[in-house]
């Protein structure tokens, strides 16, 4: 495992088409962007914005939420934002925007956790909201799936759901006892998820199947994402570890080197290698 020194309060991580790494810094407000074998650039935010989840589009933007300020932001490349001024979305005061994701078609969906509505921007920047069907769940983290939908956690609601481009929402509860799904990931092997307060890694099946993977007491997972072998990697926030369920259900994990690293967005990159966001201000690769 190697790390690069970044800026304290690294949370969300992705990465663009060219190989590039974009990382929100909440605590400090700012976006990172790490060229391959460059220093990080920062593009400064609002004071107080806290910069959370970042998804990278097929043209190389990265958009992120910034859940204080009630914004979604947009980073552009080789357009007019390639100076590096972000441009911004307002949404309704009291949103608290956190989970973003994008789609095949190049829209953009993040979830509003204060209002039981997903948002999505259109690739013609029209912006949509839709109603989910559950009062008070707490919408979290949202990911896209392989065949168009959008998968999403209800945190307080102890369930999962997905939405399709028409608006078509759609509730699962899990059935796991003092469940709180945060992170979320799909891919063929099912859509998998992060149980922060149950301690456990979870997956859906195709046929709706809830398979649920224990970890460690106080592990607290937050992040998930799916690999290439049909397994999932995941961040334990509580136990400082960097974890992996295999497909047949096979848990494994790697304990970070210092101590109270606070391990939160994971990425997979085109190599394979895993990368790891660090609140104390590091990024961490796993070579695949």
């Amino acid at each position: 495992m190697r790390t690069i020194e970044v800026a304290k309060g690294a949370y969300g991580i992705a990465f663009g088409p060219d190989g590039s790494t974009w990382f929100t810094v909440a605590e400090g407000a700012q976006v990172g962007h790490l060229a391959e074998g460059g220093e990080p650039r920062y593009h400064r935010l609002e004071a107080g914005s806290q910069p959370t989840v970042v998804a990278v589009a097929p043209d190389g933007a990265a958009w992120f939420t910034e859940y204080k300020t009630d914004k979604i932001g947009r980073i552009g490349v080789g357009d007019d934002s390639a100076d590096g001024e972000p441009t911004e979305i307002r949404l309704a005061e009291g949103a608290g925007p956190y989970g973003i994701a994008v789609d095949r078609s190049g829209a953009v969906w993040f979830t509003e956790t204060a209002t039981d509505h997903i948002g999505r921007i259109g690739p013609d920047g029209e912006l949509t909201r839709f109603t989910i069907p559950h009062r008070g769940g707490f919408p979290s983290a949202i990911a896209a799936a392989p065949d168009g939908a959008m998968w999403f956690t209800l945190n307080a609601a102890a369930s999962v759901g997905h939405v399709n481009a028409d608006g078509a929402v759609t509730v699962i509860p899990l059935g796991l006892d003092g469940a709180a799904p945060v992170g979320i990931s799909a891919g063929a092997s099912g859509v998998w998820f992060a149980d922060i307060m149950g301690d456990r890694i979870g997956r859906i099946d195709e046929d709706g199947t809830v398979n649920a993977f224990a970890l460690s007491e106080g592990a607290k997972p937050h992040a998930v994402a799916v690999d290439a072998e049909g397994g999932c990697w995941f961040t334990e926030w509580g136990g400082n570890r960097l974890g992996h369920v295999s497909a047949d259900g096979q848990v494994s994990g790697y304990d970070l080197s210092a101590a109270g690293s606070e391990p939160h967005g994971l990425a997979i990159a085109a190599d394979g290698a895993v990368w790891v966001a660090l609140e104390t201000g590091r990024l961490a690769r796993i070579e695949p």
